[in-house]
Protein backbone atom coordinates (compact mmCIF):
# COMPACT_ATOMS: atom_id res chain seq x y z
CA UNK A 1 0.00 0.00 0.00
CA UNK A 2 1.11 3.22 -0.77
CA UNK A 3 1.72 5.91 1.65
CA UNK A 4 1.60 9.61 0.66
CA UNK A 5 1.99 12.78 3.27
CA UNK A 6 1.89 16.35 2.02
CA UNK A 7 5.05 17.58 0.23
CA UNK A 8 5.82 20.49 2.55
CA UNK A 9 5.89 18.53 5.93
CA UNK A 10 8.06 15.93 4.25
CA UNK A 11 10.61 18.29 2.99
CA UNK A 12 10.19 20.54 6.70
CA UNK A 13 11.21 16.92 7.97
CA UNK A 14 14.28 16.62 5.72
CA UNK A 15 15.23 19.93 6.72
CA UNK A 16 14.71 22.20 3.71
CA UNK A 17 13.55 25.32 5.85
CA UNK A 18 9.89 25.94 7.41
CA UNK A 19 6.45 25.05 5.43
CA UNK A 20 6.51 28.59 4.65
CA UNK A 21 9.89 29.00 2.95
CA UNK A 22 9.01 25.25 1.11
CA UNK A 23 5.86 27.15 -0.39
CA UNK A 24 8.56 30.12 -1.38
CA UNK A 25 10.73 27.42 -3.33
CA UNK A 26 7.78 25.47 -4.82
CA UNK A 27 6.80 28.90 -5.92
CA UNK A 28 9.81 29.88 -7.69
CA UNK A 29 10.01 26.20 -9.21
CA UNK A 30 12.97 25.20 -7.23
CA UNK A 31 10.95 21.61 -5.83
CA UNK A 32 10.65 19.08 -8.61
CA UNK A 33 8.77 15.68 -8.03
CA UNK A 34 10.08 12.72 -10.52
CA UNK A 35 11.56 15.54 -12.45
CA UNK A 36 8.85 17.74 -13.04
CA UNK A 37 8.13 21.24 -11.26
CA UNK A 38 5.37 20.91 -8.61
CA UNK A 39 3.04 23.74 -8.18
CA UNK A 40 1.37 22.97 -5.00
CA UNK A 41 3.55 22.13 -1.70
CA UNK A 42 0.45 20.58 -0.26
CA UNK A 43 0.86 17.92 -3.12
CA UNK A 44 0.62 14.06 -1.44
CA UNK A 45 3.73 12.29 -2.49
CA UNK A 46 5.33 9.22 -1.72
CA UNK A 47 8.76 9.97 -0.20
CA UNK A 48 9.93 6.17 -0.38
CA UNK A 49 8.85 5.94 -3.88
CA UNK A 50 8.91 9.30 -5.60
CA UNK A 51 12.19 11.23 -6.29
CA UNK A 52 12.60 14.36 -4.90
CA UNK A 53 15.01 17.25 -5.83
CA UNK A 54 15.38 21.02 -4.15
CA UNK A 55 17.46 23.68 -6.02
CA UNK A 56 19.22 20.50 -8.04
CA UNK A 57 19.48 18.42 -4.10
CA UNK A 58 18.06 15.01 -4.54
CA UNK A 59 15.98 14.39 -0.93
CA UNK A 60 17.66 11.74 1.08
CA UNK A 61 14.21 11.27 3.49
CA UNK A 62 14.81 9.11 6.81
CA UNK A 63 11.45 8.86 8.84
CA UNK A 64 13.25 7.73 11.93
CA UNK A 65 16.82 7.65 13.38
CA UNK A 66 18.67 5.49 15.74
CA UNK A 67 22.51 6.52 17.63
CA UNK A 68 23.80 4.35 19.94
CA UNK A 69 25.57 6.77 22.46
CA UNK A 70 28.23 5.93 24.60
CA UNK A 71 26.75 8.59 27.44
CA UNK A 72 29.37 10.61 29.53
CA UNK A 73 29.14 11.28 32.99
CA UNK A 74 28.24 15.06 33.26
CA UNK A 75 25.09 15.11 30.89
CA UNK A 76 21.90 14.50 31.84
CA UNK A 77 19.45 12.42 30.01
CA UNK A 78 16.88 14.42 28.68
CA UNK A 79 15.95 16.69 25.73
CA UNK A 80 16.37 19.94 27.84
CA UNK A 81 17.36 21.13 30.95
CA UNK A 82 17.81 24.73 32.68
CA UNK A 83 20.81 23.75 34.49
CA UNK A 84 23.03 21.24 33.00
CA UNK A 85 24.32 19.98 29.70
CA UNK A 86 21.81 17.04 28.10
CA UNK A 87 23.13 13.90 26.27
CA UNK A 88 21.42 16.02 22.78
CA UNK A 89 24.13 18.60 23.42
CA UNK A 90 26.35 15.85 22.05
CA UNK A 91 24.96 15.01 18.54
CA UNK A 92 25.83 16.78 15.19
CA UNK A 93 23.57 19.41 13.67
CA UNK A 94 22.69 16.66 11.20
CA UNK A 95 20.56 15.18 13.66
CA UNK A 96 18.93 18.22 14.42
CA UNK A 97 15.87 17.96 11.92
CA UNK A 98 14.62 14.46 13.84
CA UNK A 99 13.88 15.97 17.36
CA UNK A 100 15.69 13.13 18.98
CA UNK A 101 14.89 11.89 22.31
CA UNK A 102 16.95 9.24 24.96
CA UNK A 103 15.35 5.69 25.29
CA UNK A 104 14.79 5.73 29.03
CA UNK A 105 17.63 7.76 31.57
CA UNK A 106 21.03 6.84 33.05
CA UNK A 107 22.23 9.32 36.29
CA UNK A 108 24.06 12.28 35.27
CA UNK A 109 26.96 10.87 37.17
CA UNK A 110 26.19 7.77 35.12
CA UNK A 111 28.36 6.52 31.25
CA UNK A 112 27.65 3.67 29.29
CA UNK A 113 24.72 2.83 26.82
CA UNK A 114 21.66 5.29 25.99
CA UNK A 115 19.67 4.72 22.94
CA UNK A 116 18.77 8.23 21.03
CA UNK A 117 15.83 7.86 18.52
CA UNK A 118 12.20 9.90 16.77
CA UNK A 119 10.67 6.42 17.37
CA UNK A 120 8.42 6.42 19.78
CA UNK A 121 6.38 3.04 19.50
CA UNK A 122 9.82 1.57 19.49
CA UNK A 123 11.22 3.42 22.71
CA UNK A 124 7.52 2.59 24.38
CA UNK A 125 8.08 -1.18 23.61
CA UNK A 126 11.75 -0.97 24.90
CA UNK A 127 10.45 0.75 28.56
CA UNK A 128 7.43 -0.56 28.83
CA UNK A 129 7.14 -1.82 32.64
CA UNK A 130 5.18 -4.81 30.92
CA UNK A 131 8.05 -5.97 28.95
CA UNK A 132 10.96 -6.66 31.68
CA UNK A 133 13.68 -5.43 29.07
CA UNK A 134 17.19 -6.80 30.66
CA UNK A 135 19.87 -3.84 31.57
CA UNK A 136 23.13 -5.01 32.32
CA UNK A 137 25.39 -2.67 34.28
CA UNK A 138 29.26 -3.04 35.64
CA UNK A 139 29.80 -0.75 38.57
CA UNK A 140 32.50 -0.60 41.09
CA UNK A 141 30.87 -0.58 44.68
CA UNK A 142 32.52 -0.05 48.16
CA UNK A 143 32.66 -2.79 50.58
CA UNK A 144 32.63 -6.56 49.41
CA UNK A 145 29.70 -7.47 47.77
CA UNK A 146 29.53 -11.50 48.83
CA UNK A 147 27.09 -14.77 48.10
CA UNK A 148 24.71 -13.32 50.08
CA UNK A 149 24.28 -10.30 48.43
CA UNK A 150 24.04 -12.33 44.90
CA UNK A 151 21.05 -14.39 46.27
CA UNK A 152 19.52 -11.19 48.12
CA UNK A 153 19.49 -9.68 44.79
CA UNK A 154 18.11 -13.20 42.75
CA UNK A 155 15.24 -12.96 45.13
CA UNK A 156 14.58 -8.98 45.20
CA UNK A 157 15.20 -6.77 47.51
CA UNK A 158 13.46 -4.22 49.44
CA UNK A 159 14.15 -0.13 48.08
CA UNK A 160 14.25 2.90 51.20
CA UNK A 161 10.56 2.87 49.52
CA UNK A 162 9.56 -0.38 50.06
CA UNK A 163 9.49 -1.19 46.94
CA UNK A 164 10.73 -5.08 46.24
CA UNK A 165 12.76 -4.87 42.90
CA UNK A 166 11.99 -7.97 40.55
CA UNK A 167 14.70 -10.80 40.28
CA UNK A 168 18.35 -9.62 39.53
CA UNK A 169 21.39 -11.49 38.32
CA UNK A 170 24.65 -10.12 39.71
CA UNK A 171 27.94 -11.30 39.01
CA UNK A 172 31.33 -10.57 40.66
CA UNK A 173 34.07 -10.09 38.83
CA UNK A 174 37.35 -9.05 41.15
CA UNK A 175 37.76 -7.14 44.77
CA UNK A 176 40.60 -5.28 45.53
CA UNK A 177 41.93 -3.06 48.23
CA UNK A 178 42.24 0.44 47.57
CA UNK A 179 42.95 3.24 50.60
CA UNK A 180 39.71 3.64 50.89
CA UNK A 181 38.58 0.25 51.93
CA UNK A 182 37.54 -2.62 49.85
CA UNK A 183 36.75 -2.25 46.40
CA UNK A 184 34.41 -4.94 44.26
CA UNK A 185 33.69 -5.04 40.69
CA UNK A 186 30.76 -6.17 39.58
CA UNK A 187 27.55 -6.83 36.64
CA UNK A 188 24.41 -6.53 37.73
CA UNK A 189 21.19 -7.14 35.52
CA UNK A 190 17.99 -5.86 36.20
CA UNK A 191 14.64 -6.00 34.68
CA UNK A 192 12.91 -2.95 35.07
CA UNK A 193 14.25 1.04 35.46
CA UNK A 194 13.47 2.12 39.07
CA UNK A 195 14.85 5.76 39.68
CA UNK A 196 18.52 4.95 40.89
CA UNK A 197 17.56 1.43 41.12
CA UNK A 198 21.26 -0.05 41.13
CA UNK A 199 22.97 2.39 43.47
CA UNK A 200 19.65 1.98 45.86
CA UNK A 201 19.74 -2.43 45.42
CA UNK A 202 23.66 -1.81 46.50
CA UNK A 203 22.62 0.82 49.30
CA UNK A 204 19.54 -1.92 51.04
CA UNK A 205 22.55 -3.56 51.50
CA UNK A 206 24.91 -1.81 52.99
CA UNK A 207 27.45 -0.53 49.96
CA UNK A 208 27.89 1.99 48.05
CA UNK A 209 28.52 2.08 44.13
CA UNK A 210 31.16 4.79 43.40
CA UNK A 211 30.92 4.43 39.56
CA UNK A 212 28.17 2.83 36.96
CA UNK A 213 28.48 2.00 33.60
CA UNK A 214 25.87 0.71 31.11
CA UNK A 215 26.74 -2.23 29.01
CA UNK A 216 23.64 -3.31 27.24
CA UNK A 217 20.19 -2.74 26.53
CA UNK A 218 17.76 -5.77 25.70
CA UNK A 219 19.53 -6.62 22.89
CA UNK A 220 21.68 -3.80 22.13
CA UNK A 221 25.20 -3.82 23.13
CA UNK A 222 27.82 -0.55 23.80
CA UNK A 223 30.43 -0.74 21.35
CA UNK A 224 33.55 -1.02 22.83
CA UNK A 225 34.61 1.40 19.90
CA UNK A 226 32.79 4.41 21.07
CA UNK A 227 34.45 6.89 23.52
CA UNK A 228 32.86 8.72 25.95
CA UNK A 229 30.72 11.20 24.37
CA UNK A 230 30.86 9.23 20.86
CA UNK A 231 27.74 7.95 18.86
CA UNK A 232 26.87 6.17 15.40
CA UNK A 233 23.91 4.67 13.89
CA UNK A 234 22.79 1.43 14.57
CA UNK A 235 23.56 -1.63 12.06
CA UNK A 236 20.89 -3.25 10.49
CA UNK A 237 21.24 -6.25 12.83
CA UNK A 238 21.34 -4.28 15.87
CA UNK A 239 17.89 -2.53 14.04
CA UNK A 240 16.62 -6.60 13.51
CA UNK A 241 17.53 -7.56 17.35
CA UNK A 242 15.51 -4.31 18.83
CA UNK A 243 12.51 -4.99 16.20
CA UNK A 244 12.28 -9.34 17.16
CA UNK A 245 13.95 -9.62 20.64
Amino acid sequence: MKKTERLDKILAHAGFGTRREIKELVKRGLVHVNGRAVKDSGLQVDAQADELEVDGERVEYREHVYLMLHKPPGYVSATEDNRDRTVLELIGEEYGRFDLFPVGRLDKDTEGLLLLTNDGKLAHRLLSPKKHVPKTYYAEVLGEVTAADREAFRRGVELDDGYVTLPAELVIDAAEEPESGRLSRIRLTIHEGKFHQVKRMFRSVGKQVVYLKRLSMGPLVLDEGLRPGQYRELTESEMEGLRNP
